[in-house]
């Protein structure tokens, strides 16, 4: 064993001592410190690759796409070059950008494709199998971003992901119960077990894990830039795996778990070639004199981020108390109200008019709020008609980076459910994603994660599904103070919005901040849900009787990745989420 790969398995137990001793302790536990840079995501390999582009003199656009190539190998459920999302960019200079590479859907889509002769949706088709992947942008997102913004050339930025997949690493447990728990998924396919079980048998904690065919994947990208992945090749392996899925049949013996009946995937080589990442300007908005900068469509993330931070901006909070009754009444009232906006008014930018202008208006959140009832809960039926649904699933995965020139990025990337649709491209070694389900895949009705959809989330050739993702960055004084995003599907928003808040109403430190436990409502279903041990049994009786139904969920799936700058000292703070294991590196 050479010495970096010891020292990166010493990093990955010390990490993983650290979080589950740490946990308990959240409010002794500091945020990370350093001077130069800081490199804050969900595995610490990954991290490290990021850190390591900082110490050759990259930029922070440069860690990042190096982040984003790492995760693809080191955390395969969500990390992705079969997926897409968004790079929001805050250069040294003042400019603000952000690179979309949300995935598309085919250019065989059509509007109706997963319904049955009689309208109605045929469960699980837009989750599982080939049908339910979108066209990938992740390769090309981060390509765009570092030839366009980037320092270092594209082979060392690539270099840290190659070597880990060519000589493998050892398997935290956390991944190891990953693959474990999805071992029925996989089964239906193939290619899937091949890349991620011994034989049909999962892996274990410890144990090397190598991925020789995605190594070779991402020699392929480093050598020959978006070609090596959008053409030759790969996608070849990608055009394949749609008409070899049409072959395949999964059935379970257990019948609530079968999946769609063997339909084949509809990406083709003119989707790949024609697929390109769109830079657009990102969202503006403030809370309590801070600058804020987010997602814009077709990112839903910031639109519904700035609207509640507007409606909530007119109560003082800090006098409520944090976690109080009152203060989470306040915010449970204000995300029913723009999780209802979101369902009805926001889409592809690229295929719908929308007046995001308007929306994010204080103006529109002052009329908005005033149904806001300061005692009581207000039903979301009256606040909009809808439909329950439930939802539990983990995917997405987000990351951030401070660099000492005063750059500063925030990626969350996705494969929208935990492993994709559950297929590994035969011979290329990643997953492929299941967007499609968060297309509205019929006017009303919920997808996995309980969010309604109408028409300007409809399904149509090459458009960009809605997300709920949400990076952003917030300025103080004109100067990068806070970047913040997480996972977690519809509860991505709220979990940010959480993390402002505790930071500029309530004080505390960015790890503090991420760890403090979190609340969420989304409009539909009419519920607020909290974490273990998240909440006073005073509390909860005050909630129910101001007419809220609770829900306890014990693993709450919005995890956030955090960095804050000391404006005072100029240092930077890492705040990693123990929910998942983050990992805040900084030199």
């Amino acid at each position: 064993m050479n010495t970096r790969r010891l020292f990166f398995c010493l990093i990955i137990f010390f990490v993983a001592f650290l979080t589950r001793s740490e946990a308990l302790h959240a409010s002794w536990r500091k945020p990370v410190k350093a001077k130069n840079g800081m490199v804050v995501s969900a595995e610490s390999l990954a991290t490290l690759a990021g850190v390591d582009m900082l110490k050759k003199g990259g930029n922070a656009i440069d860690a990042a796409v190096a982040v984003g190539f790492a995760l693809g190998v080191t955390f395969p459920e969500a990390g992705n070059i079969g997926g897409g999302g968004f790079m929001l960019i805050r250069l040294a200079n003042g400019k603000s950008t952000m690179i979309d590479f949300r995935e598309k859907a085919p250019g065989k889509a059509s509007r109706n494709m997963y319904l049955d002769a009689a309208g109605n949706v045929i469960p699980k088709k837009s989750e599982y199998g080939a049908l339910a992947a979108g066209v990938p942008g992740s390769v090309a997102g981060y390509l765009y971003a570092l030839e366009k913004y980037g320092t270092l050339q594209r082979r060392h930025v690539v270099a840290p992901a190659v070597e880990i997949a060519e000589n493998g690493f050892y398997l935290s447990e956390r991944l190891a119960e990953g693959l474990k728990q999805n071992l029925n998924g996989f089964s239906g396919f193939a290619s899937t077990l091949k890349a991620f079980t011994k034989n049909g048998l999962p892996y274990g904690e410890g144990e090397l894990f190598r991925q020789p065919d995605l190594a070779k994947t991402l020699k392929a990208i480093s050598e020959k830039g978006r070609d090596g992945f959008y053409k030759g090749d790969v996608a070849d392996k990608i055009v394949a795996e749609m008409k070899r899925s049409a072959r395949l049949l999964y059935e379970s013996t257990d019948s609530q778990s079968r999946r769609p009946d063997g339909q084949g995937g509809i990406i083709s080589k003119e989707d790949l070639i024609n697929y390109q990442a769109v830079e657009r300007q990102p969202l503006y908005g403030s809370y309590r004199g801070y600058e804020i900068i987010t997602a814009s469509p077709p990112s839903a993330g910031g639109v519904v981020l700035l609207q509640m931070l507007n409606m909530l901006e007119r109560f003082d909070l800090k006098s409520k108390g944090h976690n109080s009754s009152q203060a989470i009444h306040l915010f449970a009232a204000a995300a029913q109200r723009a999780y209802a906006d979101r369902a009805e008014f926001l889409g592809d930018p690229d295929f719908v008019r929308m007046r995001i202008a308007s929306l994010i208006s204080k103006k529109y959140a002052l009329a908005r709020g005033k149904s806001i009832d300061s005692l009581r809960a207000v039903a979301s039926t009256s606040v909009r008609a809808g439909t329950k649904a439930e939802f539990d699933q983990r995917q997405t995965t987000h990351y951030c980076v401070a660099d000492r020139f005063g750059n500063v990025v925030a990626v969350t990337t996705t494969l929208n459910g935990l492993y994709g649709c559950k297929i590994v491209v035969e011979g290329a070694g990643f997953f492929l994603n299941n967007e499609m389900d968060d297309f509205s895949v019929k006017p009303g009705v919920p997808n996995m994660f309980g969010l309604i959809g109408n028409e300007a989330n409809s399904i149509a050739p090459n458009k960009r599904m809605l997300s709920s993702m949400t990076p952003t960055i917030v300025l103080k004084d004109g100067k990068p103070f806070l970047t913040a995003g997480a996972r977690g599907g519809s509860r991505i928003t709220t979990a940010v919005a959480n993390i402002i808040i505790n930071v500029i109403d309530f004080g505390m430190n960015i790890q503090d901040a991420v760890e403090s436990p979190r609340i969420h409502h989304q409009w539909l279903p009419d519920k607020i849900l909290y974490e273990t041990n998240g909440l006073p049994r005073d509390v909860m009786e005050n909630l129910r009787r101001m007419g809220y139904t609770l829900e306890h969920t014990p693993v709450f799936n919005a995890r956030a990745e955090a960095i804050m700058i000391d404006p005072k000292s100029g240092w930077f703070l890492g705040g990693p989420d123990p929910r998942e294991e983050g990992v805040a590196i900084g030199y």
